[in-house]
């Protein structure tokens, strides 16, 4: 599975560079998150730019990611959503459960906001 990947000072942007979305490369993502996580990375925004199509197996996972990600006190973030991969994450609502921004910009400032708050939230405990 081919990634891009930009490691920034609070956020790291992994890209697929595949139009499908299937079980296999949310596996990989899935698997590079976590690798990534070991080496002090913990939030992500995932571009889904050139993704068209999306299967049910990958929506699934797609929400255990999510469901890891904020249960750990990350963040995770897909962007690029459109079309088809858009359509298909409405049918079943996912698009309600999931943090989707529009535009890459937005994507990084949920995770700005969501890195404040976490620090607000350590502050006061």
């Amino acid at each position: 599975m081919n990634f891009k990947i930009d490691t920034r000072d609070t956020f790291t942007v992994i890209t697929p560079e595949t139009a499908e979305i299937t079980v296999n490369l949310t596996g990989e993502l899935q698997r590079r998150m976590e690798e990534m996580r070991q080496s002090g990375s913990q939030n992500f925004i995932v571009d889904l730019q050139h993704c068209t199509s999306l299967s049910a197996d990958a929506i699934e996972q797609m929400i255990a990611m999510h469901e890891e990600s904020y249960s750990g006190d990350a963040s995770l973030v897909f962007t690029g959503v459109t079309g088809n991969v858009m359509a298909a994450l409405k049918e079943n609502e996912s698009d309600l459960v999931l943090n989707i921004a529009p535009k890459m910009i937005e994507a990084i400032d949920i995770i700005s906001m969501e890195i404040l708050e976490r620090d607000l939230f350590n502050e006061e405990s």
